[in-house]
């Protein structure tokens, strides 16, 4: 048919824009077909296989197929970054390695369609957030369960903290925390879900957990609940050990966890590239915090104005002869009622935090949260106005 389209093009039987119409073709189409037979050239379909093709050496591609099987979740872009950072010079570009993976069956078409860019943000410098979670507990293979405790620096994704733990509760994470403290200092906010040990009881007052941090000058934040996306960066780093550690390795007891969990740890901070770091390690990114933890809580002198008053031993407190709730949390301890500037209510602190306002003549608190006094980092409508 091609021939046959030359052919009557050249005999002039009809213009070539009419014969392209008979034939269905598009006009650069014809015109290629009548310079080939002009050229001597066949009319058949040529070859598209490039005239130059570079063949990834036989070892090169093992060693891409080897790792690829020793850390079956880690994508082509962070292979090739990986590598390169080993002193690999012959490593061929991302969407080579990326083939590698394909023809080795080591992609899932499942695999590709989730591969979709994020829009991330995070903070401007180390230390001034940290997210903590509990990542879901599982079985190990002495039949006990696992918790493992996360804790990650949300600007750098440095990961500060991936101990195997027995329990959710604040006896035995209390421990693990001093120790990550002293390590690497404080931070200026930690955010938290508000599960056991963090939030348990936000609905009636304030936890351990929290009152010891505000002790320490750390402010506690909690997602909303149910929406897990507040910690995006610590559910991020959960799906990661999943992916890339925990569905391919058989946890056999808590010493056995915390080894590999430590193993883990190391590969994420100083070897895996992330994304949201242009490549980069978390460790490149990640300075320890200028904020020291100290053993004994320093005391603190309230301001004048301020009325300082101890929490009784069951979490109440006295205003005008009436009882008010705030948490078992601060028994014993002082804190600082100040008359506000909305008719008939009190402002209620602890330390640096305002904890409190309670309303006297509806017998009510108005709202039972710690806030920071001065630059508190939350932006949000519902937020009580400051004091002056």
């Amino acid at each position: 048919m091609r021939e046959e389209f030359v052919k009557r093009v050249l005999s002039n039987e009809a213009s070539i824009s009419t014969l392209c119409r008979e034939y269905g073709i598009s006009r650069p189409t014809g015109y290629k077909w009548l310079v080939r037979y002009r050229e001597g050239r066949e009319l058949t379909d040529q070859s598209r296989r490039p005239k130059a093709t570079h063949r990834v050496p036989a070892e090169t591609e093992q060693l891409i197929v080897d790792y690829r099987q020793a850390h079956p979740a880690i994508g082509a872009l962070k292979i090739h970054r990986i590598l390169e950072n080993q002193g690999y010079t012959d490593i061929p570009c991302v969407k080579t390695v990326n083939n590698i993976l394909k023809r080795n069956g080591m992609i899932s078409k499942e695999a590709s369609q989730a591969a979709q860019p994020m829009k991330r943000f995070e903070k401007d410098e180390p230390n001034e957030m940290w997210q903590a979670d509990f990542k879901g507990h599982f079985a190990m293979a002495d039949g006990q369960r696992c918790h493992p405790l996360n804790i990650l620096d949300d600007h750098s994704r440095f990961n500060l903290c991936c101990e195997p733990m027995s329990t959710e509760t604040y006896e035995e994470i209390k421990p693990i925390m001093v120790q990550v403290f002293e390590e690497y200092g404080l931070p200026r906010v930690f955010l938290c879900d508000n599960g056991n040990p963090w939030g348990t009881a936000q609905s009636t007052g304030f936890t351990s957990f929290e009152v010891w941090l505000m002790e320490l000058g750390v402010l506690t934040i909690h997602g909303r609940p149910l929406h897990p996306q507040t910690q995006g960066k610590e559910e991020s780093f959960n799906r990661s050990m999943t992916k890339e550690l925990l569905k391919h390795t058989t946890i056999l007891d808590k010493e056995d966890a915390r080894q590999k969990f430590d193993q883990y740890r190391n590969f994420y901070n100083l070897e895996r590239p992330h994304h949201a770091l242009d490549l980069g390690i978390p460790a490149q990114h990640y300075q320890r915090s200028s904020r020291e933890y100290r053993d004994e809580i320093s005391a603190w002198e309230y301001p004048e104005g301020c009325e300082v008053r101890k929490v009784k031993s069951s979490g109440y407190l006295s205003l005008k002869g009436q009882g008010y709730f705030l948490s078992e949390a601060f028994a014993e301890k002082e804190i600082a009622i100040r008359k506000s500037h909305l008719p008939d209510c009190y402002s209620l602190f602890f330390r640096q935090f305002r904890i409190g306002r309670i309303d006297t003549e509806r017998r009510v608190f108005t709202f039972k949260r710690a806030y920071l006094i001065d630059g508190d980092p939350r932006l949000e409508i519902s937020e009580p106005r400051r004091e002056k």
